[in-house]
């Protein structure tokens, strides 16, 4: 045969099996580290799309999810990791996926809840709540010492253990603070309201840690005082932590139409479909949400670590009160963060 009937042939032969090129350069895309990287996106994308998924349910689930909603504006960092690695690996479902994902998480990190009050009748007056865990009571010469710089009209003090409650009982005059609902409990139990206007006795909401109420009386107006501190959501404990949310919500939803304050370390945040549950049950307003900060810290204040998040709150009455401005202090020995807020209080 001859070098013609050679070529002839050649050309007469079927054609070989088409060349994908919608995924790369033959042979990369079945390349092992594109698979890798696919694979790796992809349970990076399952994990982030749970605790997402939670959020946009309006449920808290299991472990690791209340735990991990807890600083949900983060999940923006794995599931930006996820895109990439899909990208790498040549995997456009997962980044049409990664691209969602991140989308429902940047909608879900705006602030949570009603941007102003609506307030009815002449203003009353104004006030200072401050709001401050003590972590065990170390942080008790700081507390001791903002209360005499805020003068605040009402305290709220959690983790106030035997020492704590010793040392507002010697060094907090009873003339600026003549009126309060101390539980002396050690440890992370103890808990204190002090206020320099009239209390008469609330009911308290069971809990491990204590959370008493008080009403106070303010310019012919009652207002219902509760100090909140509900357990946290430690793993294999977030059936407490869900419980004792649940009586906070119940006491809310029971005095919905009074004039409520409720403050302290709720061990949640605004992602926290426990915590929202507060809100709406009783109409109230966090405070930081109408100062718009939303995401400032709280906790963990003792820490250089960018893992920080609010579960510190100053909740109140939207048809009583309007918010003036909203701080948070820094105290030593404790790993929150106080909370100053000032307040008008309205006829209602």
């Amino acid at each position: 045969m001859d070098a013609n009937a050679n070529a002839d042939a050649l050309n007469a032969a079927p054609p070989g099996p088409a060349t994908d090129t919608a995924a790369g350069p033959p042979g990369e895309r079945g390349h092992p580290w594109r698979r890798a990287a696919a694979v790796l996106g992809g349970l990076v994308l399952a994990g982030v799309s749970a605790v997402v998924g939670c959020r946009a349910a309006d449920v808290d689930g299991v472990t690791p999810v209340p735990q991990l909603l807890a600083f949900l504006p983060w999940l923006l960092v794995p599931g930006g990791a996820a895109l990439v690695l899909s990208a790498f690996g040549r995997w456009r479902l997962g980044m049409a996926w990664a691209l969602a994902v991140l989308a429902v998480t940047g909608w879900y990190t705006q602030p949570y809840g009603a941007e102003i009050t609506r307030p009815h009748g002449s203003p009353l007056g104004q006030l200072r709540v401050l709001t401050s865990n003590t972590e065990f009571g170390w942080a008790t010469d700081d507390l001791i010492a903002a209360i005499g710089r805020e003068k605040p009209d009402f305290v709220f003090v959690e983790e106030c253990a035997f020492g704590c409650a010793d040392a507002l009982e010697q060094r907090v005059a009873k003339a600026d603070y003549p009126y309060r609902n101390v539980v002396r409990e050690d440890g992370s139990a103890g808990s204190a309201i002090l206020s320099k206007y009239p209390l008469t006795a609330a009911p308290t909401i069971p809990s491990a840690m204590a959370m008493p109420g008080a009403v106070a009386r303010v310019a012919g107006r009652d207002v219902r005082l509760q100090l909140a501190h509900p357990e946290p959501p430690l793993p294999g404990r977030e059936g407490a932590w869900r419980r004792e949310l649940g009586r906070v919500r119940d006491f809310a939803a029971s005095a919905k139409g009074e004039a409520v304050i409720v403050a302290g370390d709720f061990n949640a945040t605004q992602d926290h479909a426990a915590f929202r549950s507060v809100l709406k049950a009783g109409a109230l307003h966090d405070s930081a949400r109408l100062a718009d900060k939303s995401r400032t810290y709280s906790w963990p204040a003792d820490r250089t670590t960018p893992f920080r998040t609010q579960i510190d709150h100053v909740l109140v009455s939207g048809d009583d009160f309007t918010v003036r401005s909203v701080r948070f202090l820094t105290l030593r020995d404790t790993d929150h963060r106080a909370l100053a807020v000032d307040l008008e209080l309205f006829e209602g």
